[in-house]
């Protein structure tokens, strides 16, 4: 994708997001519910903006980015408009699954002089779900990671009984250098409203919870560790909890 396409993108989803969203509080539509759509907007938009980063998954990464603007938008116009959500469960193949989520989120960590990296200890583990719905959620675990932890992070995914087990560690903060500050990726942090919404992690509890699953964030001063537990599926159904 050309840097002009790109723009062009960017400009038809800025004023898509911002029609939408006045429209949306004109009509008195549940603020909270079109502010965690407009957060999960926002995501993939940022990692599309890093696309020609090092380190990036493209283009790969680029249009696994532009499907995930396009759950948000529909997200965003129901919102707004109201209808029926559209549940698309499905087997979905993890392991592809969190190298995209990985591939998406690598230039960002490594703008601020981080590393993202995945150890992959789960065989061929399939979910049964929403597969947007899942991309999301992992997306919101690294990015909280590369944002409010140290610039290491590590993805593992191991098996844990009959489920799967995606951990997502950082350094922690002590572990960040002075020179990190003003860089360019804090200031895309700053720009993106980290600190004045916590939707991110709401997301990943959500979808934790409609995939039968767990969620748990464990901080230390040596860093920190989320934890995202998901049922296997055997035959494309969940195994029981």
């Amino acid at each position: 994708m050309t840097g002009l396409a790109q723009a062009f993108v960017w400009l038809l989803v800025i004023s898509m997001v911002f029609a939408m969203a006045a429209q949306g509080l004109r009509a008195g539509r549940q603020r909270s519910a079109i502010n965690e759509a407009l957060h999960e907007l926002r995501r993939p938009l940022q990692a599309i903006s890093m696309a020609g980063g090092p380190g990036a998954d493209r283009p790969g990464g680029i249009e696994s980015s532009m499907h995930l603007v396009a759950v948000a938008l529909e997200r965003l116009e129901r919102e707004v408009n109201g209808g029926p959500g559209t549940v698309a469960r499905e087997a979905v193949l993890c392991q592809p699954l969190l190298r995209a989520a990985v591939g998406r989120w690598r230039a960002r960590a490594m703008v601020g002089g981080g590393s993202l990296e995945l150890h992959w200890h789960a065989g061929e583990s399939v979910v049964h779900g929403d597969r947007a719905d899942l991309a999301q959620a992992l997306d919101n675990l690294i990015v909280n990671a590369i944002e409010h932890g140290g610039p290491s992070i590590v993805v593992e995914a191991q098996p844990r009984g009959e489920r799967l087990r995606i951990l997502v560690a950082d350094s922690g903060r002590a572990s960040r250098p002075e020179s990190r500050r003003g860089n360019p990726a804090d200031v895309i942090a700053r720009l993106s409203g980290r600190r004045r919404r916590g939707h991110g992690l709401a997301v990943v509890r959500r979808v934790a919870a409609e995939h039968d699953g767990r969620f748990a964030l464990h901080r230390s001063e040596s860093g920190s560790v989320a934890v995202l537990e998901l049922p296997v599926a055997v035959d494309g159904v969940n195994r029981a909890a």
